[in-house]
């Protein structure tokens, strides 16, 4: 089988980059192990984040520092085993977190982040998947008069820099938005009007899916290990045994991605954070209108097409270590407090993994010592929220186009 590209992951990153190229005018493979959608992508808050301009950093607070050391919050857990291993990452990843490091990368990466919601909207609006988008934002809802005068200066800076918008609410407010809350311990919140929500992240991967094979793209299943370079081309191994071959490869394996790139020779600074999920019903005729991050507490909710949606914060630990949903259990109680959760409606907690780059920001372009190959990976958290920006702009890339956002803060070469 000979094709111009192939694009080796189906996560939502992999599926936009294959769906912009065939777009684009190319033959395109998308080879995944499993169907698309189905790994990272899956267990999202799903968020298109227009306001989250600024990656999600290492604190440096030292009350936050000490509560994590504890290792009994919500929003972050810990193996110890895993530490030595983690402890570069970690260490790159403080270091790129301090306030000037981070307000530099936040105006490199906004100039991505700015336009995630537009990108997006193109290709729902192309593969018929508006009904999936909701137009409400999401909110931050808060316990504490520190938190909230912090998250409301934040907002506001951020407005005057970035031109973000969002309304501060005080109770009433709040009880209007979101009647079923239990607003007995809650002060206010903070609504960010700007992002799109997804009620069905697995629902909107196989809408585009189901568009770039329309265009005529083509899907397998397939072990990306095999890849090889061949002369000038590329080749993979299909799980019927078919060779595929290509002129260009783009590796869009989220987590799994250093499993190849070190095959390569390419030593990047990848790490995961795992995160977890559960859905459950609500009770009687509640309601929950918008996701909701409770900010003292690190969890977050969010309406689904499956249930209400909890999900957790970060857990640092080996990427394929088994299950520790100890997260999951903790916020649990919390959340049923806060709204009125019913039954659990999964037969287990589903795990995650984020792939993840110590200056917070995404790895795409070429790779600089091999032609024919192109990196897209380490989206962080924001793998849905820019996923068809990127998308667009490794196609550029590839078709030999002007890139509509200045690639080089995110190429490969930064870390070689």
């Amino acid at each position: 089988m000979r094709t111009d590209t192939i694009v080796l992951g189906a996560g939502i990153v992999g599926i936009s980059v294959a769906l912009h190229l065939q777009k684009a005018g190319r033959s395109v493979l998308l080879v995944d192990r499993r169907g698309p959608g189905e790994e990272t992508s899956y267990g999202n808050a799903g968020l298109i984040q227009r306001e989250g301009v600024y990656p999600y950093g290492f604190p440096h607070d030292f009350g936050a520092l000490l509560r994590y050391a504890r290792n009994n919050t919500i929003d972050a857990y810990y193996h110890w085993s895993a530490i030595p291993k983690l402890a570069p990452f970690l260490w790159s990843y403080w270091l790129h977190s301090r306030a000037s490091q981070h307000e530099a990368i936040a105006h490199k990466y906004a100039k991505l982040i700015e336009h995630c919601v537009t990108e997006h909207d193109v290709l729902a609006q192309e593969a018929g998947a508006t009904a999936l988008l909701r137009r409400k934002g999401w909110m931050k809802v808060f316990r504490t008069a520190a938190q909230q005068d912090e998250r409301l200066a934040e907002a506001e800076r951020w407005n005057r820099e970035f031109g973000l918008n969002y309304k501060a609410l005080g109770i009433p407010a709040l009880r209007a938005e979101e009647p079923h809350l239990d607003h007995g311990n809650l002060i206010g919140g903070l609504h960010w009007t700007d992002p799109v929500t997804v009620i069905d992240p697995l629902g909107l991967s196989k809408a585009y899916v189901a568009l770039f094979e329309k265009l005529g793209g083509k899907l397998a299943l397939g072990d990306a290990a095999t890849l090889l370079q061949e002369g000038s081309e590329w080749s993979v191994t299909l799980a019927d045994g078919t060779k595929a071959m290509a002129h260009d490869v783009v590796v869009a394996l989220g987590p799994w991605a250093d499993v190849l790139t070190r095959k390569l020779g390419y030593n990047l600074p990848l790490a995961v954070k795992r995160g977890y999920h559960m859905h459950y019903k609500a009770q009687g005729n509640a309601v929950l209108n918008h996701p909701v991050l409770d900010t003292e507490r690190g969890y977050f909710l969010a309406p689904m097409q499956q249930g209400i949606r909890l999900t957790t914060g970060a857990e640092f630990a080996e990427r394929d270590a088994p299950k520790t949903p100890v997260q999951l259990e903790r916020a649990e109680p919390i959340a049923r407090a806060l709204f009125p959760l019913g039954e659990r409606l999964d037969p287990e907690p589903w795990l995650g993994r984020r792939p993840c780059t110590p200056d917070m920001m995404p790895i795409i372009g070429p790779a600089p010592k091999h032609k024919g190959l192109w990196l897209s990976i380490g989206h962080a958290h924001h793998g849905l929220t820019l996923a068809a920006v990127t998308g667009r702009m490794v196609a550029e890339m590839v078709t030999g186009q002007k890139v509509f956002v200045d690639p080089k803060p995110f190429a490969p070469a930064r870390f070689v």
